[in-house]
């Protein structure tokens, strides 16, 4: 655990990290309310480009807290423009929640971002749903990012059948006292030997529950054990190849969606692994015509936005080779002028 966290710190480039949660979504819920204990404010300002399941469960744990979520726009980029974030603020504001690869596969540029509202008190809070992201971006502590929180399932935990997740959740050393969960530290014995304690522990099976920091966070300690033993094998050089492996795949796969007729990109700004491609009909058509040739082209993002109906989110990874995506180009294409 104490070196689950120590990982987590070096890849956030943040002070403290606790030894887990159960996903990247219950981080998001954790992070906001750590933010309203800090700052007694009942105001949460979030990008629309955050995970819409995130949103959905802060708004689950939220919703009878008194406490009012407001949504953020992206521009024509897919980022989350700062001017926005500055006319959204007010003296009731706990946090901005921005996520960065957002949920459109966008690389936020959060320049700014932390001078402008901790100048009126507020906390910046990242989530990232794509850690490898980390091996190649900046990390969130040096955009003056006070939480970042993520999903850690992309190191070394595979799935089955939806599960199971790993959330980390990592912040500055002065909030320390109110982060949830548990925290694992090193210290000495009465002979001086090096040994491992849980330094800080406020979850509610430790303490009374009125006292918790937290009533739905847990220790995903196998799930922790297998993200600390990818980390360790990859290292920082193999972390950062695996993501430039990531980025390498997904530009090509751009390029050759982006070029077949009446298809383009949706959004102009930068991306990692994931981006959104507009087709000239409706997505969820295509995606009904791809699976059953046993392909899944990406994700129907009318979904989630009603008037995105004509957008795929697509996500390409060090999983899929050349022959992949050159298939999966072929296919809808197809499907396009069918």
């Amino acid at each position: 655990m104490y070196q689950y966290q120590t990982l987590i710190c070096q890849l956030t480039e943040l002070e403290v990290a606790n030894a887990s949660l159960y996903d990247g979504s219950t981080g998001v819920a954790e992070a906001v309310l750590m933010t309203r204990r800090i700052t007694h404010r009942d105001e949460v300002l979030i990008s629309e480009a955050v995970h819409p399941e995130y949103r959905a469960v802060l708004h689950t744990y939220v919703q009878n807290l008194g406490m009012q979520v407001h949504a953020i726009p992206v521009d024509d980029t897919g980022r989350t423009p700062l001017p926005r974030v500055r006319e959204g603020l007010s003296r009731q504001t706990a946090c901005v929640v921005v996520q960065s690869p957002n949920f459109f596969g966008v690389v936020e540029d959060l320049t700014g971002f932390a001078d402008a509202i901790h100048h009126e008190d507020v906390l910046l809070v990242q989530a990232i749903a794509e850690p490898v992201s980390l091996g190649l971006l900046k990390p969130p502590g040096t955009w003056g990012v006070d939480i970042a929180v993520g999903e850690g399932q992309a190191f070394g935990n595979a799935l089955s059948y939806g599960g199971p997740y790993l959330g980390f959740f990592a912040t500055r050393d002065q909030y320390v006292r109110q982060m949830p969960g548990r925290l694992a530290g090193e210290t000495v014995d009465t002979d001086g030997r090096r040994g491992y304690v849980l330094t800080l522990s406020t979850r509610e099976q430790h303490i009374r529950r009125e006292k918790a920091t937290s009533n739905i966070c847990t220790n995903e300690g196998l799930c922790a054990l297998a993200a600390t033993i990818h980390l360790c094998a990859l290292g920082k050089a193999g972390l950062r190849q695996l993501a430039i492996l990531n980025v390498q795949r997904a530009t090509y796969a751009q390029q050759q969606l982006a070029a077949i007729p009446g298809c383009r990109l949706a959004f102009s700004g930068p991306t990692f692994n994931e981006f959104v491609l507009e087709t000239p009909k409706p997505a969820h058509d295509i995606l009904t015509q791809l699976i059953a040739q046993r392909l899944i082209p990406g994700l129907d993002l009318g979904r989630f936005y009603p008037e995105r109906s004509h957008q795929l989110l697509i996500c390409v990874t060090e999983m899929n080779t050349r022959e992949d995506i050159d298939r999966l180009c072929t296919a809808l294409a197809s499907a396009v002028q069918a």
